[in-house]
């Protein structure tokens, strides 16, 4: 009743919102116990592989919003490492140069586990993996891969990234790729198969068969539908949130998240701004963009807007990824002490997308993201080390602590768990 509670709050004109009751005097502690009792797991990091060199790393405390020292300050257990690639043209020269930037991310956080962070991170293959890891006391790396786009047009590699460590793969990004249709074909309704391809049809099987789970973040609905008609095992939205919520395409409507919920598998909330409340995040970011060009330009930073990424050059690509978070640490500084700053999208905003769904699915179906140096983060849980404030806006919703051990990880390993029987299963 607590959530309803809350949810109903957050659709009425006057704004009511639980978060920002007086807290309990023990609410606080009450948090950081369970905070430290749960496992955290947050299931999209993005990373750039020029910080994962022998001089610069994740065992330092950079200016990304995820490394070891982050995730220790705010206690965050588990970070999925994404093999991102953007989308390319559908030919074998594409599909190559696309390949050589994944194995070029699977090899950067292979080499965190195995040197770099050795004995501060392993990587983790399986639920029981993950807990066993976390009772050593070491933080835990898990990898994803945003795009099977470098996968090109032969399925074996599919086996290939499986061996490397993937536990989830998307089928597509910002764009159509040769295995289904992208949510970006909806702004002009433009698509290539209507859903999946022949080949995106057999790329489910596949996945299904060695234990992978399918992600279903940045596809189009129509792909998500067949999906769900093909897989034999749970699938995921890596980070999604509620589109009833936030009219975007990148968002769950209630027909999908109840199709996931009938699948078994789990939506993980992302704290990605513009899919939380678009209107709030426009207004901050407007007046943000011309403090953004000032300390770039302080700086003597080349800056470009984030829409201007993909028509970029390489280095400059590049250079952006690197520059990213220095110029909005400095500009959030700056900022801090002006009057006139439209307020953030923030935990507040984020949790009510948690309420929403859980209400409308159910606690067994709903988890966390971040897409953390992606893009994501939000005022309260900007990087790893703000993680507690989740869920202590948890607590001040009335989430008990075997709620908030679910939605911290515990459906996400339950569906890792299914999908991985599932593939044993056929071995039989």
């Amino acid at each position: 009743m607590r959530h309803i509670i809350g949810f109903f709050c957050l659709l009425s004109t006057f704004g009511c919102n639980e978060s920002k009751t007086s807290k309990k005097p023990d609410l606080e502690a009450t948090a950081r116990q369970i905070h430290e009792n749960v496992i955290t797991i947050d299931t999209h990091n993005d990373i750039n592989v020029k910080n994962f060199t022998d001089s610069i790393n994740y065992t330092q405390d950079l200016e990304t919003q995820v490394n070891l020292p982050k995730m220790k300050a705010g206690g965050l257990d588990v970070a999925w490492f994404i093999v991102y690639t953007g989308q390319d043209s559908l030919n074998p020269v594409g599909y190559a140069k696309a390949e050589a930037n994944a194995m070029a991310k699977f090899k950067a956080i292979h080499r965190l586990c195995d040197t770099f962070g050795s004995g501060e991170i392993d990587l983790a293959r399986t639920s029981e993996e993950v807990r066993a890891i976390h009772k050593s006391g070491k933080k835990i790396a898990m990898i994803g891969v945003e795009n099977a786009y470098p996968i090109g047009e032969d399925l074996s590699k599919f086996e290939q990234y499986q061996k490397l460590g993937a536990r989830y793969i998307s089928l597509a990004h910002n764009g159509h790729s040769q295995f289904c249709d992208s949510n970006t074909g909806e702004k002009e309704n433009i698509w290539l198969y209507n859903g999946l391809s022949e080949l995106g049809e057999k790329a489910v099987y596949e996945m299904n068969r060695l234990g992978i789970m399918i992600d279903i973040s940045h596809i189009s609905k129509e792909s998500m539908i067949q999906i769900v008609s093909l897989s034999k095992a749970p699938i995921i939205a890596s980070h999604s949130s509620a589109r009833r919520l936030c009219d975007h395409s990148r968002n769950l409507d209630d027909e999908q998240l109840k199709l996931l919920k009938e699948n078994g598998g789990v939506v993980q909330t992302v704290a990605f701004s513009s899919y939380l409340n678009t209107a709030k995040h426009d207004t901050r970011s407007d007046y943000m963009k011309e403090i953004y060009k000032q300390v770039a330009d302080s700086m003597g930073i080349e800056w470009f807007e984030r829409s201007e990424f993909k028509t970029l050059t390489e280095k400059q690509q590049n250079d952006y990824l690197k520059n990213y978070p220095k110029v909005l640490g400095r500009a959030r500084t700056l900022v801090a002490k002006r009057s006139d700053v439209p307020p953030e999208v923030d935990v507040s905003d984020f949790v009510d997308h948690i309420d929403y769904m859980v209400n409308l699915i159910g606690i067994n179906h709903v988890g966390i993201s971040s897409d953390f140096d992606g893009g994501g983060g939000i005022n309260g849980w900007s990087d790893a080390s703000e993680t507690f404030n989740v869920t202590l806006e948890l607590v001040k919703r009335g989430y008990s602590e075997s709620e908030i051990e679910k939605l911290w990880g515990g459906n996400l390993l339950r569906v890792l768990d299914d999908v991985q029987k599932y593939a044993l299963s056929q071995k039989k």
